[in-house]
């Protein structure tokens, strides 16, 4: 069998608009799934790599990693999925899956280095990179293919490949339960999935942030307080009274005023700024033992039981329908913060 040509949107250069492009599939493997993209969400990551802003693109770029569809074809060893079924696909379409990380379901942080969606070696196409979702189709081993709940909203599920599982992934790994107090800083894409989980599992639920007027839509979201930090009251009513603080902020900002937010023995997690943060003081974590921690996604294994969760909880993205003909338009207004919460593309509007 052959590869296939099909359809995408991408990148030719950091200064250039994306624009129609024709790129490779491979054909279907024994332990392959190919999937007809039904939906694609809009990560700032995608707007990261188009632009070669973290320095690592090699051109052209097709984005896009929070992709669903269904099943079209399936390889002769595949049995966890079949033609019908509505999948997802995240971050990652492959991994060593021998190294200690990848035997502990952290693909993640494979020791050889993971195989991203879009931007990444691909190993099945000699001299080719990976494509991401903004196409029409994709082909992918079936380990890195992830069973989306029928009862959920294909489009707006589409979010929680990256948003959700960046989100989900700390506050079940730092075993937030009922009766928390959580912080959730920064009401974005990745916010407002912070606060919809943190109150699934039965936390107190406060939203951090800078604009008084975004509480409204917070409570909406499910946050039970909602804390402006410019406000210096606000800010030395809640001092040392967080048992979890999740940290969305996407760029480089002061530390100390949330460190001090925490109790005794509590952790701060950032899953936003992937730059360098402005230095803070070693007695914010020192009086306290306070932990200031990172954390990257999520592995194949507890993606599919954020997934699962959300099926049982009917907990997806807000969104934005647009045609992939206005992804340009979009990249514009997410680097000015303008949308709530989260752009998904209707794949329709390529094909």
């Amino acid at each position: 069998m052959s590869n296939t040509i099909i359809k995408a949107y991408g990148a030719t250069a950091a200064t250039e608009d994306l624009k129609p492009l024709d790129i490779q599939r491979r054909a279907v493997g024994t332990t392959d799934v190919k999937i007809d993209i039904r939906y694609c969400g809009v990560c700032h990551s995608d707007i990261h790599t188009a632009r070669n802003d973290w320095k690592g693109s090699t051109y052209p770029v097709v984005p896009g990693h929070e992709i669903i569809g269904r099943v079209v074809e399936v390889g002769t060893d595949v049995q966890s999925h079949k033609v019908g079924d509505l999948v997802g696909v995240g971050c990652m379409v492959d991994s060593c899956e021998t190294c200690a990380s990848c035997e502990q379901d952290l693909e993640q942080f494979c020791e050889k280095g993971a195989t991203f969606t879009y931007n990444s070696p691909d190993a099945h196409i000699e001299g080719a990179q990976t494509y991401g979702g903004y196409s029409t189709a994709v082909v992918v081993d079936k380990k890195f293919v992830l069973r989306i709940p029928e009862n959920l909203d294909a489009a707006a599920a589409a979010p929680l490949l990256c948003a959700g599982v960046t989100t989900w992934s700390p506050l079940t790994h730092w075993k937030v339960k009922k009766g928390d107090k959580v912080g959730v800083i920064g009401l974005g894409g990745l916010g407002h999935m912070g606060v919809k989980f943190a109150n699934a599992l039965g936390a107190h639920v406060v939203m951090i942030t800078t604009s008084p007027e975004k509480g409204k839509d917070a409570k909406r979201l499910g946050a039970h307080e909602v804390m402006v930090s410019k406000d210096q009251n606000d800010m030395k009513k809640h001092q040392g009274s967080f048992d979890f603080i999740l940290n969305t902020i996407p760029v480089g900002h002061e530390m100390d005023p949330y460190l001090g937010l925490l109790k005794i023995d509590a952790t701060m997690v950032l899953v936003g700024a992937v730059e360098p943060l402005k230095p803070f003081h070693g007695g914010s974590v020192i009086m306290g033992r306070k932990r200031i921690a990172g954390s990257l996604i999520g592995g194949i294994k507890e993606t599919q039981e954020m997934l699962d969760f959300c099926g049982k909880h009917n907990i997806t993205s807000d969104i934005e329908l647009i045609a992939m003909q206005d992804i340009n338009t979009a990249f514009e207004r997410i680097t000015s913060n303008d949308v709530k919460y989260r752009f998904v593309i209707d794949m329709k509007s390529l094909k």
